[in-house]
């Protein structure tokens, strides 16, 4: 079996944190041999665990030390933090092959709005790289413009959802709605990480704006108590959840308002359960939700846009919102379906562990 190494900022529930998990175990139960490398703990660690995939969280200076015992014919970094201690690892330990997978358009900080510096840091150790992945070709196009990656390095693989666990199942729809206390009320739903770059004052701004319905927002972070403040009477909280899959049965729409995105795991979640989306055209959003066809997508930091297009769907009918729906899980299972993104991940694997060999045997 081929090793692995797979290596990740921290383990708390986020888009990329989750596409790092997904990955792994989808990798694993092919038959490569996955550890996960995580500067921080969080909640996918023990679920990592439950599914069989060794979870290694490091210590300062820990990971040379761990490369050194597994010696792993590729190293996979994942986020900003990791994919550059991937490539400074190189110089110090003798590796393969080194990837780096970027899930932003651009990998500021959490309280940053600023990315030139990182792309300058990209750019000084993009040899160190045998590949840079991104998650789209928003991203990647970013990314090449500003010269913080080669583009003969540079590949685009999108993040893989699980459409078995996320598809619409009616039985379980009529158990979350009544779980929330819904009756026919047209119900939207919100997931992730109550931070600037989501830009949740605009969907509460829009939400304002609309005199039928009612949003849930699952999820938790630094800006909680503050939004909490700004919502009107048809926002509920939800607080961090589990139960993603079943929400997304329960509610009738899915929203997004962000300024910062690479491809949004909750928008392919929300596709392949079946749910129409109003998103903002951040990063790879315009490749996750295609306008007028899977749901709407407007301008960032527009709310008046953004409060249409929620109307917009809402109000219409039941047969025409059902096709939509219909042609998002279409658009999920065809692109998204982790089965064949973990098929691409493989083709790119094998790819460079035979590069690395011819290499290696020159002379």
């Amino acid at each position: 079996m081929t090793r692995i190494a797979m290596l990740i900022t921290g383990l708390e529930r986020g888009g990329a944190e989750t596409q790092a998990a997904n990955l792994a175990r989808s990798l694993g139960a092919r038959g490569w041999e996955v550890t996960v490398f995580a500067f921080r703990t969080g909640a996918l660690e023990p679920e990592l665990r439950a599914g069989a995939v060794p979870v290694r969280v490091l210590g300062p200076g820990h990971l040379l030390i761990h490369l050194a015992r597994l010696q792993p014919a590729i190293l996979h970094a994942h986020l900003f933090h990791a994919n550059l201690a991937a490539r400074l690892a190189r110089l110090l330990c003798p590796i393969p092959v080194v990837v780096s997978t970027v899930h932003s358009v651009a990998e500021t900080g959490s309280r940053s709005r600023g990315n030139r510096h990182r792309d300058l840091l990209y750019r000084a150790t993009d040899a160190l790289s045998d590949a840079t992945v991104f998650v789209s070709s928003a991203s990647a196009g970013r990314h090449i413009a500003a010269r913080a990656v080669s583009k003969r390095r540079s590949r685009v693989i999108p993040n893989g959802v699980d459409t078995a666990r996320f598809r619409p199942d009616p039985a379980l729809r009529a158990k979350a709605r009544a779980a929330l206390g819904l009756g026919g009320e047209f119900a939207w739903l919100t997931a992730g990480r109550l931070m600037w770059k989501k830009n949740y004052p605009l969907m509460l701004k829009a939400m304002a704006r609309q005199h039928e319905g009612v949003l849930f927002i699952a999820g938790d972070g630094p800006d909680a108590a503050r939004l909490r403040q700004l919502a009107g009477p048809n926002v509920r909280f939800l607080g961090a959840r589990d139960d993603i899959p079943a929400l997304m049965n329960a509610c009738d729409g899915f929203v997004l308002s962000s300024d910062v995105e690479g491809l949004p795991m909750v928008l392919l979640e929300a596709a392949a359960s079946g749910l129409p989306q109003v998103a903002t055209a951040a990063g790879g959003v315009p490749e996750a939700v295609i306008h007028e066809r899977t749901g709407y997508v407007v301008p960032t930091g527009d709310a008046a846009a953004l409060a249409a297009a929620i109307e917009r769907l809402a109000a219409m009918p039941p047969e025409a919102r059902a096709s939509m729906a219909r042609a998002a899980r279409e658009h999920a299972v065809t692109r998204f379906d982790l089965t064949a993104v973990t098929s691409e991940w493989e083709d790119l694997y094998r790819q460079m562990i035979e590069a690395a060999r011819f290499a290696a045997m020159e002379p």
